[in-house]
């Protein structure tokens, strides 16, 4: 499987394709929005995303207010959730400017967009839409989005795999370029969280759902988790992006700021070259290796024109001289005869022998 996003193809036998989320890190801020683009593309991201919401579409103050407690990462938050999701929201205005920034540096512009008159207000200005693990459930967005006719991904964090199945099916009944990526959604930045990534279920998505592009969102800050996905076959991966962990803010603390990023790319993409083949061969930075610690058959003694070969005669030695026999043959060289005589340690060829 592989599709398009802008420039980039992506699939198993393409480069792994970061998106650096964004999000709230904006801080309220349009310039500080656009520094973030420009610093993404420096660390070698390929998207910069943002999210498009409006609180009162996607929290209830009354739901959370009546709540016991806020929890997970959100009981940090010195702001009620409905404050804190109003002070996040990017104005839908900002996006031809978010969009122009992103054009100006190369690097795709992104967003999640968590309601229907989002959708519609962002569709003209995406490549591609991303789908966070919250909505996966919501299957009339999904389907909204689907049909628009452009790739989609779809983060899995804090669901299982029956309503994973009913999303993915959901999309691809409508549209086939679907990216499905492992998740874990707790945004605390406890060093815990890899306990619970689990990234073997990459495999079962391969398994189970052939036709789709695999992925990663993940929420850590080192980089063992995405050298893992990109083994297990992922080749999309989104992480949130900031300038600094220092600052106030939701997203701020397990952001990647740009130095960690630009070494999760590096890591990566020596990660990319190292995986190469999966046929077995000798590689051509080898060939003078095999040479000198490979073993061939040479004579153990001076042997006269005329002798029979025993295994007494034959030594097993480095280096492999290119077209000696080598010391799998063994049975067959015993009961041949030299044709000519050769000193003790001469290779052995077969043109050197006879019946």
């Amino acid at each position: 499987m592989e599709l398009k996003i802008g420039s980039h193809t992506i699939g198993a036998k393409h480069p792994t394709y970061f998106i650096a989320d964004i999000a709230a890190n904006h801080d309220g801020d349009l310039e500080r929005a656009k520094m973030l683009i420009r610093l993404a593309k420096e660390a070698g991201a390929d998207a910069a995303k943002f999210q498009n919401f409006q609180a009162p579409k996607i929290v209830s103050d009354y739901g959370f207010k009546h709540m016991n407690s806020q929890v997970s990462h959100q009981a940090a938050w010195k702001k009620s959730v409905f404050q804190v999701y109003s002070e996040a929201s990017i104005p839908l205005g900002w996006t031809p400017t978010l969009v122009e920034e992103c054009n100006e540096v190369g690097i795709d512009y992104f967003t999640s967009p968590y309601d229907f008159e989002s959708i519609e207000a962002v569709d003209p200005y995406l490549p591609a839409y991303k789908i966070g693990s919250g909505e996966i459930d919501w299957i009339e967005s999904l389907e909204l989005m689907a049909s628009k006719g452009k790739p989609v991904l779809l983060a899995t964090g804090a669901s299982n795999i029956g309503e994973v199945q009913k999303a993915v099916h959901t999309i691809l009944a409508i549209n086939p370029q679907l990216v499905l990526m492992q998740c874990n959604t707790n945004y605390t930045a406890s060093p815990d969280n890899y306990d619970f990534i689990n990234l073997n279920v990459l495999k079962t998505y391969a398994s189970m759902f052939p036709d789709v592009v695999l992925g990663l969102s993940d929420h850590t800050h080192g980089n063992a988790t995405v050298l893992g996905a990109v083994t297990l076959g992922a080749r999309v991966v989104e992480r949130h992006f900031t300038d600094s962990n220092n600052r106030a803010g939701p997203d701020h603390k397990f952001a990647m700021n740009p130095e960690a990023w630009a070494h999760m790319v590096v890591e990566t993409r020596l990660l990319e070259r190292a995986l190469g083949s999966a046929d077995k061969f000798i590689n051509a930075n080898e060939q003078d290796t095999q040479v000198v610690q490979r073993r061939c058959l040479r004579a153990a003694r001076d042997i006269q024109a005329g002798e029979t070969f025993t295994r007494e005669m034959i030594d097993v030695l480095r280096p492999a001289a290119p077209g000696a026999i080598k010391p799998d043959q063994i049975p067959h060289v015993i009961g041949t005869k030299a044709l000519h005589d050769m000193p003790f340690g001469k290779e052995l060829r077969w043109t050197d022998l006879g019946a």
